[in-house]
């Protein structure tokens, strides 16, 4: 295999090789926080060559703004930072003994290994559901999603049979945590205000949606009021919330759930998921590597300072961390946690090179926020609860503030402008599938 080596040309000693498995939050905050850092020749290692802003992928999916608007190539973001290099490639293992990463096209030594690489779907043992319910994690399952949606209609259009036009009326979302919550809203939004002078053969306001969830309300992490108050402003964007209900079966046509004792079968060709994840194949690297232990959805579970037990050059942040060291639950896995924990681990690698101790991590909270709709929000600060529009106002900033990169803000800002004036959507295309003629096909071709 390839060396891959990090070049000292100047005679001067070789600095400390950090290198980051993971352009998302936690791995890109722990680069540009190590930015600039003389002593410190940074490596960040990602599958894809942008970093993508996943609180917005839901509006990609449902058109309001298009991939670029929410993604940023990762090069660009660390270009003025000269000790930081960018490899697109994919991490498969770890050889700790020896101190390296294991790449699809090399090898690649490092003093301090940082892996953020994540989540993905998990559909609790029924892998073969994903071919038909896509969930909501990367800009492809985006486009399909988008796919999805909007050729739904464009069938609906075309169909005769009333039964059958109503299947292709009819979405599922599966899950409702923040993600589904706020997928179910948009889809609300886009049937009865986007669409609804689009068509002539069909009347999109009367698009049935259906969030199902297996606890007794939505968001469940949040306040009870706030679950209320989120569960109000779905139902009057056209919503049906199902609690207490669980996904048994699905098929191209239908999705079956029980509720209780009863079982129904629900007629549909779109079912979306977004009710579980499981940690990337990394941790499972891991854990068959350092002894680590992981939780029950792969997760590592890691000491106060992040680093893996019995492996102090090696830590772990964003949402493949498993941290249970402040409250009686582990961290959740949103952006300021791994924000936070990025900033944290570059500051740690910093104070050991200077011969200084620092605290354990700690997580300062600053809330939690979820969209439903135009206006309609719940925003949780822990001191201040709050829904509607005021809610709806803190969220709009607080996604500008986070986007990345300045074109990305005003691109976002403009086109929510305009989105809110006009209730209309930003990006409806449908993109050509391998087979357009499968409506289950998911391997499409982007453009």
């Amino acid at each position: 295999m390839e060396q891959f080596a990090i070049a000292n040309t100047d005679g001067h000693p070789v600095p400390h090789r950090v290198v980051i498995v993971g352009g998302g939050f936690g791995g890109l905050y722990a680069a540009k926080a190590l930015g600039r850092s003389k002593q410190i020749e940074i490596t960040l290692i990602d599958k894809r060559n942008f970093h993508l802003f996943q609180p917005l992928l839901y509006q990609v999916a449902t058109g309001k703004l298009s991939p670029g608007d929410i993604s940023s190539p990762l090069r660009s973001i660390l270009s003025h930072y000269r000790n930081v290099k960018v490899l697109m490639d994919e991490a498969i293992d770890v050889v700790p003994e020896q101190h390296q990463v294991i790449l699809n096209t090399g090898v690649l030594p490092y003093d301090t290994l940082v892996v953020a690489t994540g989540v993905s779907h998990d559909y609790f043992g029924q892998n073969q559901w994903a071919e038909i319910a896509p969930g909501l994690k990367t800009v492809e399952d985006a486009i399909r999603i988008r796919r999805r949606i909007f050729r739904a209609f464009e069938v609906a259009e075309k169909e005769t049979d009333p039964e059958k036009r109503r299947a292709w009326l009819t979405f599922v979302v599966v899950g409702a945590g923040p993600t589904g919550v706020e997928l179910a809203g948009a889809l609300g939004e886009l049937a009865h205000y986007a669409l609804k002078h689009d068509f002539r053969n069909i009347d999109t306001r009367e698009t049935q949606i259906l969030l199902l969830e297996g606890l007794d309300r939505v968001l469940p992490p949040y306040p009870p009021e706030l679950s209320t108050a989120a569960a109000k402003s779905l139902e009057n964007l056209g919503v049906t919330v199902h609690t207490q209900s669980f996904v048994t079966g699905i098929t191209e046509d239908t999705v079956t759930v029980r509720h209780e004792e009863q079982t129904e079968t629900i007629q549909t060709k779109t079912v979306l998921w977004a009710a579980g994840v499981r940690a990337s194949g990394m941790g499972k690297v891991l854990a068959e590597r350092t002894d680590a232990t992981l939780d029950r959805v792969g997760r590592v579970i890691v000491n106060p300072d992040l680093s893996v037990p019995g492996q102090p050059d090696i830590f772990v942040v964003g949402d493949l961390a498993h941290y249970k060291h402040q409250g009686d639950q582990p961290l959740p896995g949103v952006a300021p946690v791994a924000m936070q924990e990025g900033a944290y681990i570059a500051k740690l690698i910093r104070y050991r090179l200077q011969g200084r101790e620092l605290p354990s991590f700690h997580y300062s909270d600053v809330g939690s926020l979820a969209v439903i709709g135009q206006n309609a929000a719940v925003v949780n600060l822990g001191w201040l609860k709050l829904s509607g529009f005021l809610a709806w106002l803190i969220w709009v900033f607080a996604h500008i503030y986070y986007l990345i990169e300045f074109d990305n803000k005003l691109v976002v800002m403009i086109q929510w402008a305009w989105n809110y004036f006009s209730r209309k959507g930003g990006s409806r295309l449908i993109t050509q599938e391998e087979n357009p003629l499968n409506h289950s096909e998911l391997g499409g071709k982007l453009g």
